[in-house]
């Protein structure tokens, strides 16, 4: 691989990993936030806006990454309020983190599918 392609592709791994923050958390409002482990309702705003933002990238590339993004949240915002009520902040941020992980594995697996 040409020094230029790899530096075309650290490119476009930063692009996602920044995209993704500002879709998932910038863009994700209080009640999104709040609401999304009791409301499939504020899952489905949280999930319209970020696949509407990934849309940069391709409408296959957001609507797969919508759909498993919308999937992890699922699981893991019933997991981390349940952990928030109970006051194992520990084990929240660790689910937290998963939760960014498998997000970015995500990511970073269907980069073929930008079509570029």
């Amino acid at each position: 691989m040409t020094t230029a392609m790899t530096t075309l592709n650290l490119w476009i791994v930063l692009a996602i990993i920044w995209v993704h923050w500002f879709a998932d958390f910038f863009c994700q409002t209080d009640k999104m936030a709040k609401g999304k482990s009791t409301s499939n309702k504020w899952l489905g705003y949280h999930i319209s806006v970020y696949t509407a933002i990934l849309m940069v990238f391709g409408w296959k590339y957001a609507l797969i990454n919508g759909v498993l993004h919308a999937a992890t949240d699922y699981v893991t915002s019933r997991i981390t309020s349940r952990l928030w009520k109970e006051q194992r902040v520990h084990d929240f941020f660790v689910v937290i983190g998963v939760d960014q992980a498998i997000h970015a594995t995500c990511l970073l697996l269907t980069i073929p599918l930008m079509g570029w």
